[in-house]
């Protein structure tokens, strides 16, 4: 837009400087051959005069028009840049008081999905609130789920800064297990898996739910035993009521359980976990 704008001013300044050449050529011979046309026509000297007064008068006031015009175009740009500027301003100054930062806890709870949401995700093709293992498809899923298992991971959280938050997504899922990593992602049809946000009435905290879906011959997880990993990182977007959404990191640490709970559940104490912030507080619109 700024490129036309600065091709048109020069254009216009063209065509000026043409015309006004055009007609001052015009009265200057006209002058010089004032003997000549004296006696082909009257009064030549008037008309000399007058042809040069509106030349000047044209000339002036064209370009005092297009001075005016071009101040206020300039006038415009400052106006509108520096209401971008105050608009940026202001949704920086709210994206930084609303925004909210949370911190995984006590302990963390991986057991089998419930079939309910099983039966969703195969019969309906309802892919909300579960990631899949990078290595497989959620169409072969959907048809051989007879070779898949089934998870959900449960991880306590608690507000550190900020507001409270609206909900929380995730990019991706990581563990560690002997230096070999066992990465989960967001299913195709959607653009980011949303977790399930719990909250226990009996430990008076949230939880953080999501669902993986993995191979059966990998050697991820097994249910009948226990199950052990080194670290988890997740890669999660973390929205506050009033919609100002953070990017960050998270990495926890913890104790490997020593016993398989009921239901083939393996509870892992959180000893350690720190947040990474990997994109500023900015203000979402919500669809």
């Amino acid at each position: 837009m700024k490129y036309l704008g600065d091709k048109m001013k020069k254009r216009i300044l063209f065509i000026m400087v043409i015309v006004g050449v055009s007609v001052f050529t015009a009265a200057f011979i006209m002058l010089l051959f004032g003997d000549y046309l004296d006696e082909r026509f009257n009064v030549i000297g008037i008309r000399v005069a007058t042809l040069f007064i509106a030349f000047t008068s044209f000339i002036s006031s064209t370009a005092f028009s297009f001075l005016v015009y071009f101040h206020n175009r300039t006038v415009s740009r400052i106006n509108d840049d520096a209401n971008r500027r105050a608009e940026l301003f202001r949704e920086l100054q709210f994206a930084s008081s609303n925004y909210s930062i949370i911190e995984f806890m006590d302990r963390m709870k991986i057991t089998q999905e419930s079939t309910r949401y099983i039966e969703k995700f195969i019969l309906n093709g309802n892919t909300s609130f579960h990631m899949l293992e990078s290595n497989i498809s959620e169409e072969d899923v959907i048809a051989n789920h007879i070779n898949y298992s089934f998870i959900s991971v449960r991880i306590p959280f608690k507000v550190v800064e900020g507001k409270m938050v609206s909900h929380i997504t995730l990019d991706s899922l990581t563990f560690e297990r002997n230096e070999k990593k066992y990465t989960f992602i967001t299913p195709k049809s959607q653009e980011e898996s949303r977790v399930f946000i719990l909250y226990n009435e009996m430990t008076k905290r949230n939880n953080v739910i999501i669902n993986l879906v993995f191979s059966k011959e990998s050697d991820f997880f097994h249910m009948d035993t226990i199950n052990y990993f080194s670290k988890i990182k997740i890669r999660l977007n973390i929205t506050s009521l009033l919609g100002v959404r953070v990017k960050g990191i998270s990495e926890l640490y913890f104790t490997n359980p020593e016993q398989i709970e009921g239901e083939y559940a393996n509870t892992y104490k959180i000893t350690s976990s720190n947040f990474t912030l990997s994109e500023m507080p900015k203000v979402i619109q919500e669809e």
